[in-house]
């Protein structure tokens, strides 16, 4: 998606509406600021991520290492149909949330951050541990060894059946971090004396808690994936962002929101082999929504 054009955009388009507000007196009937309790509102939208480097910690039957450092990066989608197709909205980096206000002030909302999170290949980092395949196990032999502190290449060489040799590691179904916040929201209209009945510009500020359910794409040391959702940690964020509402009802919002995810449950095999990672992250969203009264 391109962040910046739409934010020209929306700037643009705040400028002209509030220029072209009557200024109204206050005690005005047509004023209604912070007449927010009992409203609801859903949104949905596209995200992109940045990720701090991170430790990854991997364990199975006759091998347990650890790569330090691990650089990774989003796997964005761009301008496409499929962020409208129900079939294929699984398939960018989305974002959904559903919210009600309980206080005119502040809104508690339940949503699903669908991020992806994709290793970079190749790339040099340390490794400490073992691995020890006896060749009729499903490792690849050729990496068996006690690491202590050395470096390996994470190559992005494939076999003949387009698997990868030695290493995959993604949460491209994605880094779904589905969640619970609290956000306080005011009206920046209200220094302006802009007609609420027409435009709002909220800021928005929140804080959120909850579990990671990724479907892990992940190929270690030529051992088969796991390829099912999945329990695997939990995540800390707390966000800022603007909301320009329109006619009461037409929102749209931008947020720049971080965190840390703690995923020490991540299933890597069919064979019950696992892995474990922390890390922060920061994102930025772009939605569009709609605000009803309940």
């Amino acid at each position: 998606m391109n962040y910046k054009f739409i934010l020209v955009t929306f700037f643009i388009g705040l400028t002209t509406i509030g220029q072209s507000q009557e200024k109204l007196e206050e005690n005005s009937a047509e004023f209604q600021y912070n007449k927010n309790k009992g409203k609801a509102y859903f949104y949905w939208g596209g995200n992109r991520a940045k990720y701090s480097k991170s430790d990854i910690e991997f364990k199975g039957k006759n091998y347990e290492f650890t790569l330090y450092d691990v650089n990774s990066k989003d796997r964005p989608k761009g301008w496409h149909i499929d962020y409208i197709n129900p079939a294929r909205m699984t398939i960018p980096q989305t974002n959904f949330r559903l919210g009600y206000y309980i206080h005119d002030n502040y809104q508690i909302s339940f949503g699903v951050d669908h991020m992806k999170y994709v290793v970079i290949r190749p790339q040099n980092v340390r490794i400490n541990g073992y691995i020890n395949f006896d060749g009729t196990d499903g490792g690849d032999i050729t990496y068996n060894g006690i690491y202590d502190n050395d470096i390996i290449n994470l190559i992005d060489t494939k076999d003949t059946d387009g698997d990868p040799l030695f290493f995959q590691f993604e949460h491209t179904d994605g880094l779904n971090y589905i969640n619970f916040e609290i956000a306080r929201v005011d009206d920046l209209g209200e220094f302006f004396k802009w007609n609420p009945n027409k435009i709002q510009l909220n800021l928005i500020e929140g804080l959120g808690v909850g579990g990671l359910y990724p479907k892990t794409n992940a190929t270690v040391i030529g051992k088969p994936r796991n390829d099912e959702f999945h329990w695997s940690g939990y995540g800390l964020s707390a966000k800022a962002g603007l909301n320009l509402t329109l006619f009461k009802n037409f929102m749209i919002q931008t947020e720049l929101k971080g965190g840390f995810i703690n995923m020490p449950w991540i299933k890597t095999t069919a064979d019950g082999d696992s892995a474990k990672q922390k890390f922060w992250f920061i994102q930025h969203n772009i939605t569009v929504g709609y605000v009803f009264q309940l």
